[in-house]
């Protein structure tokens, strides 16, 4: 085995229960990015400008997701950056083509469905209906959750609130030293608080995208005795469509960490605030002390509270873009004409299927 290899091994070996993830997604992601923007640059554009740039995002994201192993992330980059670029050459090359296919299928799909337009609409319809009927309680149960899980964390700090409030009857140099410490705790129980609900919160996303898997499927049942004679078509249409509401399904689960991870950044700064009281000087330390302890339960449930504004229609929104997408179709197939979304779409989810493919060997 060459050297570099062996090497190579080692370091997989040795990363191997550590965090060493790259999410295919956020590689993808970076690469579509390239290739939409090398798209709509202008054609004199240096080529070499392109690769050094999307080298350093690349740079980035696996720095950010493989901090202890940089010999394995710069082995990755190199491997990448000419993926990506061969990748961005032959996608250019079939988008022309792919518009046209999209364009051309949908006209015959549209002549064929034609006669059974009554059919194919209460079809589509139906399906809508049933989607809809399907993501009500998944909708009502992730506000129930969010409800529940803030709820939980609430009353998991409130004994650190009544704490803060005992500790202000103690002498001030009692409290000065006891301060760090509580700060500490309080931190590490916003932090557990945040990660139990992502947690709890997660699944609903999988739970949501294996409705969409299922409802695509009965779309595909009730449509094929329609489309016998263009099958192909309707297949790269139902195709575009699972990618779509896949896609809105991990959209879900990025919002809803995201307002996690939001919901930690507006907590911790109540820890932050009682370590900086600590390192004051014990006279004035009281006095700072007794507003914060006064204001902290208003503010641990202002803050919650605004976490359930913002999060609990997440799953409400989920539904009715769905829907929408399904609209969107039944539009398609009654005009036949076909958007420049469609054969990107399609493309994005050629990129990601090839970076996923790659990532895998």
């Amino acid at each position: 085995m060459a050297p570099r290899a062996a090497a190579l091994v080692l370091v997989l070996l040795a990363i191997s229960g550590s965090r060493a993830d790259v999410n295919p997604d956020e590689v993808a992601s970076v690469i579509w990015k390239y290739f939409t923007e090398l798209g709509s640059n202008a054609k004199d554009t240096v080529d070499q400008l392109h690769q050094t740039e999307i080298s350093k995002q690349l740079n980035t994201l696996l720095k950010s997701n493989l901090q202890t192993v940089s010999a394995y992330a710069e082995d990755l980059q190199e491997r990448l950056v000419p993926f990506a670029t061969e990748l961005q050459a032959r996608l250019a090359q079939d988008s022309e083509r792919l518009k046209e296919q999209i364009r051309r299928e949908l006209k015959e799909l549209q002549a064929k469905l034609a006669p059974y337009a009554d059919e194919v609409h209460q079809q589509i319809g139906t399906n809508i209906r049933q989607l809809q009927a399907k993501m009500s309680p998944y909708a009502e149960e992730l506000r129930s959750q969010v409800d529940r899980s803030a709820g939980e964390l609430q009353r998991t700090l409130e004994p650190y609130v009544a704490e803060l409030r005992e500790r202000l009857q103690d002498n001030a140099e009692s409290i000065q030293a006891s301060l760090s410490p509580y700060a500490d705790r309080l931190q590490q129980q916003i932090d557990g608080g945040v990660e139990s609900l992502k947690e709890r919160l997660s699944p609903m996303a999988d739970e949501l995208k294996a409705q969409v898997e299922q409802s695509v499927a009965e779309l595909r049942r009730g449509l094929s005795p329609y489309a016998q004679e263009v099958q192909d078509g309707l297949n790269r249409q139902l195709e575009s469509l699972t990618f779509q509401m896949e896609r809105a399904a991990e959209e879900l689960r990025t919002r809803l960490a995201a307002s996690s991870e939001e919901l930690r950044a507006q907590l911790s700064p109540l820890a932050q605030e009682l370590r900086e009281a600590a390192s004051g000087d014990a006279e004035s330390l009281r006095q700072r002390l007794a507003p914060l302890a006064q204001q902290l339960d208003q503010r641990v449930g202002q803050t919650l509270e605004a976490f359930r504004q913002q999060a609990a229609p997440f799953g409400e929104a989920f539904g009715k873009q769905l829907v929408q997408r399904l609209e969107e179709m039944r539009g398609k197939l009654d005009s036949g004409a076909a958007g420049v979304e469609d054969h990107l779409e399609l493309l994005e989810k050629e990129v990601r299927e090839k970076v996923a493919a790659f990532l895998s060997t």
